[in-house]
């Protein structure tokens, strides 16, 4: 049973002449998730977008970080079913599956 309870992801694009800087935060708590976006681009002010999920629609879901720890769980054992799909919340914050 692996829970997700706070993941964070940052990315940097250098760009001339507006550098892009994006951020999403999500956060676990006792009616679902919380995730907040942020888009800086150069010396703009920051855009920040949040939104929420309940408990009912996470049901199953798997996050990227978690997704990057089932797969060592599985290339660890050596073994991978055939057509493994996982319904999933993306970097972005939405709603999706993943395929192995």
């Amino acid at each position: 049973q692996l829970e997700t309870l706070e993941q964070e992801e940052q990315e940097c694009l250098e760009l001339r002449p507006h550098p892009t800087e994006k951020s999403t935060h999500i956060v676990s708590h006792e009616h679902g998730m919380t995730i907040t976006k942020t888009l800086q681009e150069g010396k703009a002010e920051p855009q920040c977008q949040g939104f929420s999920y309940s408990r009912a629609n996470l049901r199953g879901r798997v996050l990227e970080g978690a997704s990057l720890l089932l797969l060592r769980v599985l290339a660890r054992r050596q073994t991978m079913p055939p057509d493994l799909v996982f319904p999933a919340i993306n970097t972005e914050g939405d709603l999706c599956t993943f395929r192995y």
